[in-house]
């Protein structure tokens, strides 16, 4: 394993540009691949790309806010010393690996978001705590637990396909939640993840020679101090007043509570951050302390900022030149009853490095695939959850969804894919096997 490990982490660091440059080189395979084998001409890519260009700044402002609260909560006085308390569990290089997998995998079952942020910040809290941990595998075992998002509370394929009225409704009907997320198979494949990636990133610890630690020092976020000199002018006690802050958090917290009253505990990003947000606010203490905080967790956000306006661009040249039904189609034609779901969950992982966003990948794959089933006579419930994990399956070596985690740990997307490139292999078996066996 030992030798496989350094292998893998060789080639992706000799190999893996960086994930600014891994979208550009991305970008113009796309736009050569449509022109190739959709005849569409050079001018008409072109105008896929630019039309599609700006289609996720929303998206892209709420990966930024889940970065930039996760990190201001975490740097809070309370929250390190929750996430220091959890941490101290962990007493060794290996308990920590297996620790933060569990914590991870925990998390993105609930909510992506949530297990993106918390996987990683409790990942340098471990880091600061356990001596000679490797730190591109304690973030590596983080991120793997996102592998499971697309299968849980928030995974975007089966809460659209049980939504009244939902887009597909007239083809396949309302499929509750039942049939997917708490279908058999699927807590069978989830159960069976939650088993084996821990003790899988506990059998990648590289030799001792290989381990790359990281002085606990460094991961210290700077303490800005906050002047209190007499006499403070007005705007200086307004900065500093711990009266408006929680005043302010409280009416955050208070329609939150509302929110979970009239709708149940569903989570979706947009709540995720407005919890971190004004959690931040409240353990912070102080508006000058919490805009502190900000201004020192807004530095990791341009990767963000600038690469996700490129995957939208390539979406658009997927999706207008008609290369996502090409791929699709492929594997529907080779597909019986049986195998559709696997063919299913290959076709979107690979779909999945053009078009790294679930609800997208569904809105452009989904009536393909569901055409597909019902012809086939496969379960459309089964193959909707093919496509939900085949969407997630390849984000452990596709860097738009690393870029929050990478972001808040301060490394490469080529410091911890060596490792995922492993998960990649080992999980693509556990998923096929479940869709086909079980």
């Amino acid at each position: 394993m030992k030798r496989v490990i350094r292998f893998s982490n060789s080639l992706m660091e000799r190999w893996l540009p960086d994930p600014f440059l891994f979208v550009v080189i991305l970008t113009l395979v796309v736009f050569a691949l449509g022109i190739g084998l959709t005849g569409s001409t050079p001018v008409e890519m072109v105008a896929f790309w630019g039309e599609g260009f700006w289609a996720l700044l929303a998206f892209s402002m709420q990966m930024v806010l889940v970065l930039v609260t996760g990190f201001v909560l975490a740097s809070s006085p309370i929250f390190k010393k929750g996430l220091g308390s959890l941490a101290s569990v962990a007493k060794s290089p290996g308990s920590a690996i297996i620790w933060v997998t569990l914590i991870s995998l925990a998390a993105s079952w609930i909510n992506w978001g949530f297990g993106l942020v918390i996987g990683a910040l409790f990942a340098k809290e471990l880091a600061k705590r356990v001596q000679g941990v490797d730190y591109r595998l304690l973030i590596a075992s983080a991120y793997s637990g996102f592998l499971i998002w697309h299968a849980g509370f928030s995974g975007s394929t089966p809460l659209s396909i049980a939504t009244e009225g939902h887009p597909l409704v007239d083809t396949i009907g309302i499929i509750p939640t039942s049939e997917t997320i708490f279908a058999g198979y699927n807590l069978i494949i989830i159960l069976a993840l939650i088993v084996i990636l821990p003790l899988l990133n506990r059998l990648m610890m590289p030799a001792k020679e290989d381990t790359v630690t990281v002085d606990p020092a460094v991961l210290e976020e700077d303490e800005v101090a906050v002047s209190i000199a007499e006499p403070l002018t007005p705007a200086e006690k307004l900065e500093n007043s711990w009266i408006l802050s929680m005043v302010i958090g409280v009416l955050g917290i208070a329609f939150l509570a509302y929110y979970f009253v009239q709708n149940g505990f569903a989570l979706n990003l947009d709540l995720v951050n407005f919890l971190f947000l004004f959690l931040g606010i409240l353990f912070h203490g102080t508006p000058r302390r919490y805009l502190n905080a900000v201004q020192n967790a807004v530095k990791g956000a341009g990767g963000i900022i600038i690469q996700f306006p490129f995957y939208a661009g390539i979406m658009g040249m997927m999706t207008a030149s008609g290369l996502t039904l090409m791929m699709s189609d492929m594997f529907v034609s080779i597909s019986t009853d049986v195998t559709f779901p696997l063919f299913a969950f290959l076709s979107a992982g690979i779909v999945n490095f053009f078009v790294p966003s679930g609800g997208g990948q569904w809105a452009v794959q989904g009536p393909i695939m569901m055409d597909a089933a019902i012809a086939l006579d496969a379960s459309t419930a089964k193959v909707a959850m093919a496509v939900a994990w085949g969407d997630a399956w390849t984000n452990m070596i596709q860097p738009f969804w690393a870029l929050p985690a990478l972001a808040i740990a301060g490394l490469k997307a080529k410091d911890i894919m060596g490792f995922c490139l492993i998960v990649l292999f080992v999980s693509g078996i556990v998923i096929g096997l479940g869709l086909v066996l079980i």
